[in-house]
């Protein structure tokens, strides 16, 4: 994997009062702000910061008998759209004059930054119900997520008191500084938001499209060099929760996919061939709250990389072995 391909799955990871004691509340709260993030029709600008570096971004999110489109635009930098819908994700470079489409793999970018209960978080992570307040004048609660070891980050949220909507989250590095914030400047949660509000509005005629092949079809032409990749060593509460084959853009190789979770933290590992010896990585890449670590074994590409600390992906990613035996 190329360092610039790096930095650009780091940039995409992307798209986080007053302490109290332990609160039972606070998980609730939790769970209806997860809920309320895919269920409610809204449509809003919100930034997101990182390092100093601030991306202002509008989201229109339209629910219509239980399924699920989106849009998002960028309002800086380069011109970005995002459509999402319950099939696929579809990518819109305006600078590059390309286009991206994949199959949906997961949540909008929204609800993925966020942090989801399940009852062995416990063991790993304290919840504490914080002072309320107002945001964007509405009622706001707010809470946070503390982990109770150094292996994982926390979280700071706030949520709209009446619907449960995210207002402004942020994450929490192991000395208690926001190591990267997303909150909303403005936002409306109408009852019906009209279709064409998530349609596309960057004209895309001349375009480059680039689509994703699917994961049979990938895991075909990698059989004879994937296969079996494995984190011998792994941080309290982390599992494997993803193991598949894709081909990624821009290259020729099929890459091995695991992803590591704690049921909050995720670290994904990216194993592949490297298409030149220059494009061989080693050792610690970051980029605001997201770390990597990158490393050879038997002559294949590994990456580990997530929003945790260093050291977890280090650990992870240096553990990794298995794959190198059966491909030979």
């Amino acid at each position: 994997m190329s360092r610039a391909r790096s930095l650009s799955i780091l940039t995409c990871l992307l798209l986080a009062g007053t302490a109290g004691a332990t609160d039972e509340q606070a998980r609730a709260l939790l769970q209806r702000m997860d809920q309320a993030v895919e269920a409610l029709n809204y449509e809003g600008t919100f930034v997101h910061i990182v390092d100093g570096q601030v991306e202002t971004m509008h989201v229109v999110h339209r629910v219509e008998d239980g399924k699920v489109t989106e849009r998002l635009v960028t309002l800086d930098g380069p011109s970005r759209e995002i459509i999402r819908d319950d099939q696929e994700v579809t990518c819109i470079f305006a600078d590059q004059k390309s286009v991206m489409v994949e199959r949906r793999k997961g949540d909008s970018p929204l609800r993925a930054a966020l942090p989801r209960y399940s009852e062995q978080l416990d063991a790993y992570y304290e919840f504490v119900r914080l002072r309320d307040g107002m945001r964007l004048g509405r009622n706001a609660v707010s809470f946070e997520i503390r982990p109770r070891d150094k292996y994982r980050y926390g979280f700071r949220l706030w949520m709209d008191e009446s619907t449960g909507m995210l207002l402004k989250a942020q994450l929490i590095d192991i000395y208690r500084n926001v190591a990267e914030q997303l909150m909303f400047v403005s936002i409306r949660l109408p009852e019906t938001i009209a279709a064409d509000r998530v349609e596309p509005t960057i004209e895309t005629g001349d375009f480059t499209w680039y689509v994703t092949q699917d994961a049979a079809a990938a895991t075909a032409r990698a059989s004879a060099s994937a296969g079996g990749w494995r984190a011998t060593s792994l941080p309290p509460g982390f599992k494997l929760t993803t193991s598949n084959v894709e081909m990624m853009a821009g290259s020729e190789h099929p890459t091995e996919h695991l992803v590591y979770s704690d049921g909050i933290a995720s670290v994904s590992v990216f194993i592949e061939e490297p298409e030149r010896s220059s494009d061989q990585l080693q050792g610690a890449t970051r980029i605001g709250a997201a770390s990597a670590f990158s490393t050879m074994v038997g002559g294949f590409q590994v990456t580990a990389m997530g929003e945790v600390p260093p050291i977890t992906v280090e650990m992870i990613a240096g553990s990794i072995s298995g794959g190198e035996t059966a491909a030979r």
